[in-house]
């Protein structure tokens, strides 16, 4: 039975407590916790008093119900904003929404486990590997959704995915838009561990508190090490994303891949 107690309710955040350990919790389970602004305000104000507090030593990213993420809520693309031609502001949104998360995962200098309870898809891929350590039910599954609306990987996903898998599992999930099974994942590398859907939460718990109890300025130098090694072009990777998305925003594909999304019909890109 699990020890942690539930010590904040943000509007779509979860945080959790057991001693040294944390467990931020997403929590819009009847959306399949998409991702839109609010979810992105709350993410940053926990990650914000989390990642600095020398209390918290080890930190678990979930989600509540049937999914860890579904990605970016097509409701809410782009904030709101526009570019000038009236289309969804989606480099703004990656800079002022996503890319602080990530950031703040990765530079956190304490270790971040993920237990992926369902669907990661899309920016919700990301988040999930964005963490140190990623474990996943066995009713899991990972999917770079993005090619099926006419965009590229974002979040920092080109480059999470790149660094575990290697560039050609990389262009597979990201052209080919298929799902990966949670077995599937951990066979390619993706991520680190599959256990049943029953026993995630202990499994992730007790991984959490394992690491809570460890070396955490050794963990942390770790952290810095792996980073300059795999990821050392990580801040301009997500630029070049954000700039590169900004360019699919503006095709006719990407209104054909949102419409026949939202119309829950086959899509019909024309290459342009």
């Amino acid at each position: 039975m699990s020890d942690f107690e539930l010590v904040t309710e943000y509007d779509t955040v979860n945080l959790w407590r057991d001693g040294a350990a944390a467990k931020i919790e997403l929590a819009r389970p009847q959306a399949l916790n998409a991702w839109n602004a609010q979810l992105s305000t709350d993410l940053k104000t926990v990650l914000g008093l989390v990642g600095p507090d020398p209390e918290v030593r080890a930190v678990c990213l979930t989600g509540d119900g049937r999914a860890f993420c579904s990605g970016a809520d097509l409701k809410d693309v782009g904030g709101g904003g526009t570019t000038p031609n009236g289309r969804p502001d989606l480099y703004s949104s990656l800079v002022e929404r996503y890319h602080p998360v990530m950031t703040a995962v990765r530079a956190m200098e304490k270790p971040v486990v993920a237990a992926v309870n369902g669907p990661a898809v899309g920016v919700g891929l990301s988040l999930a590997l964005s963490a140190d350590l990623v474990i996943a039910a066995e009713s899991a599954y990972f999917l770079l959704a993005f090619v099926n609306i006419g965009l590229v990987p974002d979040g920092g996903s080109s480059a999470f995915v790149a660094a575990r898998v290697g560039f050609g599992r990389a262009m597979e999930m990201a052209m080919l838009g298929e799902r990966v099974s949670a077995d599937d994942a951990e066979r390619w590398g993706l991520i680190n561990k599959v256990v049943p859907a029953a026993d995630l939460a202990a499994e992730g718990d007790a991984l959490t508190a394992r690491l809570a109890s460890g070396p955490t300025k050794s963990y942390a130098g770790t952290k810095r090490q792996l980073n300059a090694w795999a990821l050392s072009g990580w801040q301009d990777q997500l630029e070049l994303e954000a700039r590169i998305q900004r360019e699919m925003a503006a095709t006719d594909d990407f209104v054909e891949g949102v419409t026949a999304f939202m119309q829950k019909r086959p899509t019909a890109f024309q290459g342009r």
